[in-house]
């Protein structure tokens, strides 16, 4: 049976989720990357060392963001939503910080868990190294299909 989800659905998707892809505007074709994120009151939150995805949410597009459950190919889950980028400062960007490390200690309990990208711990911090950007994705409209046997 395939369907559409409702809004209670939807939210459950991307509150239980761990990886969102980010489609960006780049001149005249799509740019889809993967991006860890949590999500809090109608947005994704995420982190970004500089590079090109961040040069492209910087340039004041509209953001879409598809996030799967995938249990198996005929039971799946997918939301696409729309929204808009906003680079977090200061106690946003604490707040955002914490909010990510909430969601994603459990994950790396282990030294071979932890990614090898991101913010080095501050006893090892490279200081010619950028600090990574924190930011939100405010979603403004959200839509859901599934597939259930």
């Amino acid at each position: 049976m395939l369907g559409e989800l409702s809004p209670h659905e939807i939210e459950h998707v991307l509150r239980a989720e761990w990886v969102a892809r980010l489609g960006l505007c780049d001149r005249d074709r799509p740019y889809v990357v993967p991006v860890n994120y949590a999500y809090e009151d109608d947005a994704i939150y995420a982190h970004s060392n500089d590079g090109h995805k961040l040069r492209l949410l910087r340039g004041g597009h509209p953001v879409c963001v598809e996030v799967d459950a995938v249990e198996n190919l005929a039971n799946w889950r997918s939301v696409i939503a729309w929204g808009r980028f906003e680079e977090l400062h200061g106690a946003d960007a604490m707040r955002a910080l914490n909010l990510l490390v909430a969601r994603f200690s459990p994950l790396m309990a282990a030294h071979a868990t932890t990614p090898t990208h991101g913010r080095p711990h501050p006893d090892e911090a490279d200081q010619s190294v950028p600090p990574a950007a924190i930011y939100r994705i405010v979603l403004t409209e959200k839509t859901g299909r599934f597939e259930r046997r």
